[in-house]
Formats: structure tokens, sequence, C-alpha cells
């Protein structure tokens, strides 16, 4: 068990990578807070939002926290002079393969979404990205978009290399639409996407090939979802 160390937090008091790492990332909600940012500076009440059940001085502390840490930093994003926002600092954005990969691995723990479960468009975000099959990157130079209940997100295919960004692509070669709860699912692999779309809950529009490809990149099966988008 942890004990409690000399600025009032917990240490295993290990001299050890993995439990100086826990030290500081091992608090109920860190690493939520932490994926929060990963999609860029938020402010306070942003983040307050999105992270439902934390409590105003839970969240506080935390971020003081992980500021003093060296995670995090505020900044004045817009250059007002107004309220600061908090961002990642380089040893935060560290983290982004780690946060990546355990919400991928998370993915097979994904259960049925109950009436107290919050779910987040901008949580398919990184989702994508954590999906992402770098062995199966096609060479093709495109853009798919997602359009996930009322926020849009694209990822650009350039040089074999894929990128997750907010915004609508200026020529998707495919686009798909769906609520935030079918998106985890699909990705959950608890429904196909042509389940989804034969229920109503995702709708894919573009070039078959291209949904191949983006099926291919994000590890779904390619093959119900070309049904899916031909209407088959």
């Amino acid at each position: 068990m942890a004990q409690t160390g000399l600025a009032g937090k917990r240490s295993y008091h290990q001299y050890c990578g993995l439990a100086s790492a826990l030290d500081v990332l091992g608090e109920r909600w860190t690493l939520l807070i932490v994926r929060e940012l990963l999609m860029g500076p938020r402010r306070y009440s942003e983040l307050l939002a999105d992270l439902p059940g934390i409590g105003t001085n839970l969240l506080a502390d935390r971020l003081k926290f992980l500021v003093d840490s060296g995670v995090l930093r505020q900044v004045d994003v817009h250059g007002t002079g107004g309220r600061l926002s908090y961002e990642l600092t380089p040893t935060g954005q560290a983290l982004r393969p780690m946060v990546l990969g355990l919400a991928h691995w998370g993915l097979e723990f994904v259960g049925d979404l109950n009436a107290e479960d919050t779910v987040r468009p901008h949580w398919g975000f990184l989702a994508v990205e954590a999906m992402f099959r770098w062995d199966r990157v096609s060479p093709v130079d495109e853009s798919y978009q997602f359009q996930v209940d009322d926020e849009v997100f694209r990822i650009d295919v350039a040089g074999g290399v894929p990128c997750v960004a907010k915004g609508p692509s200026e020529d998707p070669a495919m686009v798909a639409t769906t609520d935030a709860a079918t998106f985890v699912r699909i990705g959950a692999g608890r429904v196909t996407p042509l389940m989804a779309m034969v229920g109503g809950q995702l709708k894919l529009e573009g070039d078959i090939d291209a949904v191949l490809r983006c099926c291919e990149l994000l590890g779904l099966d390619a093959g119900a979802a070309s049904q899916a988008a031909s209407g088959h």
C-alpha cells in the first residue's frame, strides 16, 4: 500500500521508475485529466464539465499537483490576459502513447452503457488514434471524416502516416456519422459497422475502397463495413 509522502501525497517510496510514475499518476482522476488535455489546452471549467463527479476541490488539487510535478502548465491560449488554460508540457505529452495504449487495452472491458455512465464525443478522437494499426496504413493519401454527435474530426493519411485532427476534411474520401456510444461499441468490437448500419446508428458514405482502407487502419471488420457502405 502507498504511504503518505512529505507533501501529503501518497508515495510507494520505492526506487523504481514504475513506482515513481505511479507516485505522480496513480491517484484517481489523474490519467483522465491527462486524457482530456491530449486534445489540446482546456480551461478549468471545461475540465470540470467533462469530468462529472470529480468535484471542484479535487480537480483543483489534482491540477496543482500536476503543474508542480511538471506534467502540466498554465497558458494564456488566446493572449487576452483572461482565464488561463491548462496544457501538457513535453513531459506530459510523452504520456500520449501510454494513455492511448491503455485506452485501446481497456476496450476489451467496455460493457453495456448504463444510465449513470457518461460518454463524450471528443473521447472518440482518442479512441480512433488508439485503434491505429500501424502495420496496415494505406499508401494512399486521403482523409476520413467522422461526425460523432455534434463534433467533427478526421484522420488524414499522408505519406503512410495517419494523424487525427479536429474539424472537417476539405475532401473526405469517407464520411462516418454516428453517436459517441455507438462509436465506442464499434471500437470495442461489441457491434460491427454492418450491425450499427442496419440498426440506424451508423451512416457511411464515400468510396468503398476508402471505407475498406479506413477499417483496415482501425482494425475493424472491413468486409462488414464494405457491406454497410454499399447498403447491402
